[in-house]
């Protein structure tokens, strides 16, 4: 039972973050209530992306961290 919990809150953070990688090409728009859900977004999943954008810093302008923390996360999704 609790790993069904916890295994629906890995799902539902790697929605936050596919979500908040999307927004961040949106906020390019300007438009006001993009960049507000981009911001509450931001403020739940930076602190986990931050863990690997210390080890993959982006390249190219393209930050290629928000993959490797939804591999990560898949993975323990698995293990449970």
């Amino acid at each position: 039972m609790i790993h069904l919990l916890v295994g629906r809150l890995l799902y539902a953070y790697q929605t936050l973050i596919v979500v908040e990688v999307v927004l961040s090409w949106l906020r390019m728009t300007q438009i006001p209530l993009v960049e507000d859900f981009y911001q509450a977004l931001a403020t739940i999943v930076e602190p986990y992306l931050g863990l690997f954008r210390r080890f993959l810093p982006p390249v190219g302008g393209v930050d290629f961290s928000p993959i490797l923390a939804l591999v990560v996360l898949q993975l323990a999704q698995r293990i449970i």
